[in-house]
């Protein structure tokens, strides 16, 4: 695991927030990232990311296909075999969080089941991002996406 993440893994919510607010959205990533899920503030994060990531959720897979990379699709990679579905239009936009300029992942319009999710996205390192997921308007879970050469 990336030691950036690994440290996010012991921080607060508020902690969490406030790197993301700290940071620019940056490049909209493309190919393959490991994800780690992040129970922000608790004594259990280390094993809920460990768990999560071997059984549950790893990653998302991201393909740009609009010049300049300003938009895109992903898929997420899910179960222990990292099956790619649930798929999401990718963009920038404006953060529920604090209103600045964001990645945002937008499964309203391309999943059934996911289609009350947005996550969000700061690029906080070279190929390390921070992320929050919004179910509807309510926050519900902080995440970390790495590039395989930023691990």
């Amino acid at each position: 695991m990336n030691s950036t993440v690994e440290s996010w893994l012991t921080k607060s919510r508020e902690e969490l927030d406030e790197i993301y607010r700290n940071a620019e959205p940056g490049n909209i990533p493309t190919g393959d990232t490991k994800g780690t899920a992040i129970l922000a503030g608790s004594i259990f994060a280390k094993v809920v990311a460990l768990f999560v990531g071997l059984y549950g959720w790893q990653g998302k897979v991201f393909d740009v296909f609009c010049p300049g990379g300003k938009a895109g699709l992903l898929v997420n990679k899910i179960t222990a075999l990292s099956l790619t579905f649930i798929v999401a239009k990718v963009y920038r936009d404006l953060s529920w969080l604090d209103g600045k300029d964001t990645i945002v992942i937008d499964y309203s319009t391309t999943s059934f089941f996911a289609k009350a999710i947005r996550d969000e996205i700061r690029e906080i390192e070279p190929g390390v991002y921070l992320g929050k997921v919004w179910w509807g308007k309510k926050r519900i879970l902080d995440f970390a996406l790495t590039k395989s050469n930023a691990e």
